[in-house]
């Protein structure tokens, strides 16, 4: 129960931090003489998403994701470094890594897309964007391609949590349009650049720039897009929620659209196909 009330202590504590910071961005823009920068329904059901989302995540971390985590430790390497520099620095490209792997599974399998497509749905890039995410995900089995590798490895669990939670920090700050390019940086870290083009719509746009904090990964696995290469960037998804300020329906709709989808065409293959297989399979668009 201590590890619940601390996790809930820690995600309020970075609401007010977060909500600074948006505020700021906020102000800064209106500074600068531009508007629509916030969306307030939008903005509303951001960060209703984003409350559901963590609030699960974090009591999913407490109960039963840690004891998971220490099971599969004691059969892995169990390396558990020194605190060091380079131990460091180890498990933060480390869980970047991981974190690419699983960024991909969440575009290219529709059982994990469901959980990712809200987070996409935004059609605003600002610091609200990157709290809406879904309240499922806990529940969806993504997190194990974080944790798992790690546990292998042998990183002691609570290292890993911070580094989990720091490269998510960091990712926050992605979400905006107030920063164009971050210079020489831009060639290894992932940036608002490099990020605004993975929130695109456009066909040039989509399934790019996967990486967390590092945009290396990226270009090594050929998923690199740079900003003045994508073209006009469309936020959103090709298929926009209905009802894009319902922070319930936006959680759970692309859920309903896959089970109806296996209901009426009787194939498991849907849970792990990519998100568009049963349009071009069956020549039908997915169940609304």
């Amino acid at each position: 129960m201590q590890d619940v009330i601390h996790a809930l202590m820690f995600i309020a504590a970075f609401g007010v931090i977060f909500g600074g910071v948006m505020l700021g961005e906020f102000a800064w823009a209106r500074h600068k003489g531009k508007t629509g920068v916030y969306i307030w329904r939008e903005t509303l059901a951001n960060m209703m998403t984003g409350v559901s989302y963590k609030v699960v995540d974090g009591i999913a971390v407490a109960l039963f994701i840690q004891a998971f985590y220490q099971w599969v430790y004691q059969y892995g390497f169990q390396w558990n470094p020194e605190l060091s520099l380079w131990s460091v620095l180890a498990i933060i490209v480390f869980i970047d890594l991981c974190f690419y792997c699983a960024h991909v599974l969440m575009h290219k399998v529709r059982w994990f897309w469901n959980v990712h497509v809200t987070h996409h749905s935004s059609e605003h890039m600002n610091f609200s964007t990157a709290l809406r995410q879904n309240f499922t995900f806990a529940l969806s089995g993504g997190w194990l391609v974080w944790w798992i590798p790690a546990a292998l490895v042998g990183f002691d669990k609570n290292w890993t949590l911070i580094a989990i939670e720091a490269n998510l920090v960091y990712q926050f700050f992605l979400h905006t349009e107030q920063v164009r390019t971050l210079g020489p940086l831009e060639k290894i870290f992932n940036t608002p650049s490099h990020h605004r083009v993975h929130h695109g719509s456009n066909p040039a746009q989509i399934d790019t720039n996967f990486g967390g904090v590092f945009i290396i990964w990226d270009k090594l696995f050929g998923t690199f897009v740079a900003e003045k290469d994508a073209g006009e960037i469309k936020y959103g998804v090709t298929r926009m929620p209905s009802k894009p300020y319902n922070a319930w329906d936006l959680q759970v709709h692309d859920w309903l659209a896959m089970f109806r989808d296996i209901r009426r065409y009787k194939d498991l293959r849907i849970l792990y196909k990519h998100p568009d297989w049963v349009k071009e399979y069956y020549g039908d668009k997915p169940g609304k």
